[in-house]
């Protein structure tokens, strides 16, 4: 269902995926070590995905919105 959004909001929807889990593995890994130089990275990433996302129509940012809220039934 992702695949009938904007390549932005596509895009916002993975990277926003990566960081959940290396967020996960920062609280819960406790041999995990994080570098400065990848969170450095990680930060230019989600912004130019977040810059990208508001770039995206008004109408498809709503109906994003609205796709991550509700439950998808099969």
């Amino acid at each position: 269902m992702l695949s009938k959004f904007p390549k932005e909001i596509q895009d916002f929807a993975n990277i926003f995926l990566q960081m959940q889990i290396k967020r996960h593995d920062a609280d819960y890994n406790p041999d995990g070590t994080v570098f400065k130089s990848a969170v450095l990275t990680d930060i230019a990433i989600v912004e130019a995905a977040i810059e990208g996302f508001n770039k995206a129509p008004l109408k498809d940012r709503r109906a994003f919105a609205a796709f991550v809220m509700l439950k998808q039934r099969n």
